[in-house]
């Protein structure tokens, strides 16, 4: 067959992911700070943007049914292009009303009875009193804590003298994490300043005698012995002891007797005194600042026995679009390069409220299902979670697992039982025996955790022993599996159990 040119005319369907359709699936996944960092940087950019201080009332722009579906089907085949699927979505625009400040009560689900959520302050919006009072509160009484750093270059301008020797000294708090450990090796330090090691490790016996004792250390070894030296206790002994600290957490205290050459008494004494310094000297000063977690969703039983779940007003942001401004400035634009920045500014505005609220509505959505699924849990407790994935919630309100995934990363709710990630309650099925229905596994690790604090000190819980008690309660599962699950929950094996019980018990007699 002859190869020659020739025009044809073709039509087919894409998905063109734009910037502001990329934006919109990106606002998914950011947690309640970097949405506020987020929303903060647009409001410099875009001189069309402010923010809504309103205290009441519902933010304006809401997203109406009809308005915005052409852009909610857009963005669920977004979600469905970026995972590689195939798949249509279309994202519901239910749920009217989401973004009231004064009882936020969008979606109700028939459960049985539970606690109510109690009156929680604050930042989940109780009423109750402020320390605050005026803009020098309480709070700006207060004095900033000393960090460690600043502690101990205190101490470096008064011990040390020598320029050359103070600017290493300089260098090796700044490699001092806030634990209290060196987190740089010396050879790279010695390196980088162009002196030698040696006198790199000179500087560092320095500041090893610094206060808090053990400070600078490079290992956990290193800090015990730093400690043991200031209180006179550092012999041969207790050499030995430290030098085999894999020992001490295996609680082999006969391997350790032997190394030491002590005996049972002394074994207990020095082990004692092991555990009562401390592995992280620098805990105790301020170190980087936490990030205090504020639930996104709030779960609270309703008199009639359904759950009521709200969107927390304080982690919407409210921004607003001035239409005052931008008909004053359209007027007095002059060339075509300021028409299209307006025009762009105005595009880019209407796309953040737009991806904004569609982003509190898939949260919303989400955790609504969440609740439904896991019913069990918000009235009984964590022994009746259920077995829950993406697919199953995708499924259930019409979404792609991709937009599931990234609704539930960083977003946290507030329920009668604490404050949980959203991810918390996707748990893999473990099978039952029979024919009953499949466990949690988070409830599995649950009654892993209640069996071995329930467990006799004579009568430790093997692996095996637990598999059998487990299946006595109806769950399938395999002693690996057990094994597993008791080390992420950082529980030792029943030898070393057994053996830090004799310990107690030698050490109470």
């Amino acid at each position: 067959m002859a190869m020659m040119p020739r025009m044809e005319l073709r039509q087919g369907q894409s998905l063109v992911m734009t910037p502001q359709l990329l934006q919109a699936i990106k606002l998914l996944q950011l947690s309640h700070l970097e949405l506020q960092n987020f929303v903060e940087g647009e409001l410099e950019r875009n001189p069309l943007l402010e923010r809504d201080d309103a205290a009441e009332g519902p933010l304006p722009s809401a997203l109406s049914e009809g308005s915005h579906a052409a852009d909610a089907e857009s963005y669920e085949r977004a979600e469905s292009l970026n995972s590689q699927e195939g798949m249509e979505n279309r994202l519901g625009t239910g749920l009217d009303n989401v973004f009231q400040s004064e009882q936020p009560t969008v979606a109700r689900l028939e459960t049985s009875g539970a606690d109510s959520l109690p009156i929680i302050g604050g930042a989940y919006g109780g009423s109750g009193g402020s320390f605050e009072e005026g803009p020098d509160g309480f709070e700006n009484s207060l004095a900033a804590e000393a960090s460690l750093h600043d502690h101990l270059s205190a101490q470096l301008d008064l011990a040390v003298h020598d320029p050359a020797e103070r600017l290493i000294g300089r260098h090796l708090i700044d490699a001092v994490d806030d634990a209290g450990y060196l987190g740089e090796p010396v050879p790279d330090i010695a390196e980088r300043l162009g002196v030698s090691v040696a006198r790199v490790e000179d500087v560092l016996c320095i500041v090893q005698g610094f206060d808090p004792s053990g400070v600078a250390a490079r290992d956990v070894a290193e800090c015990l012995s730093i400690q043991l030296r200031d209180r006179d206790r550092f012999d041969p002994a207790m050499q030995a002891l430290v030098a085999n600290l894999h020992l001490v957490a295996k609680r082999d205290f006969a391997a350790l007797k032997r190394l030491c050459g002590v005996d049972d008494e002394d074994i207990a004494d020095m082990v004692a005194e092991i555990r009562r310094l401390d592995p992280k000297p620098g805990r105790g000063f301020g170190g980087s600042a936490a990030e205090t977690v504020v639930p996104d969703v709030f779960i609270r039983a309703a008199p009639d026995g359904s759950w009521l779940v709200d969107l927390n007003p304080d982690t919407l942001p409210r921004v607003l679009i001035n239409q005052t401004y931008h008909a004053r400035v359209s007027k007095a634009v002059r060339s075509d390069e300021e028409k299209a920045f307006i025009a762009e500014c105005l595009q880019t505005a209407n796309w953040l409220t737009r991806s904004l609220e569609q982003r509190a509505r898939t949260i919303l959505k989400v955790a609504s299902e969440i609740v439904r699924q896991q019913d069990g849990f918000f009235a009984h407790g964590v022994e009746h979670l259920r077995p829950l994935n993406l697919k199953t919630v995708a499924d259930a309100i019409g979404m792609h697992e991709s937009t599931v995934s990234r609704v539930t990363s960083n977003k946290y709710l507030i329920c009668s039982r604490g404050v949980f990630e959203m991810k918390y309650f996707f748990s893999a099925a473990i099978a039952a025996t029979g024919y009953g229905e499949a466990h949690s596994a988070e409830a599995v690790r649950f009654r892993i955790r209640q069996m071995i604090d329930d467990e006799a000190p004579a009568d430790v819980l093997s692996d095996d022993a637990i598999v059998a008690r487990l299946k006595e309660g109806g769950i399938d599962i395999a002693r690996r599996t057990v094994a597993k699950y008791r080390e992420s929950l950082r529980i030792p094996s029943s030898m070393e159990r057994r053996r830090e019980k004799i310990a107690m018990a030698m050490g109470s007699r």
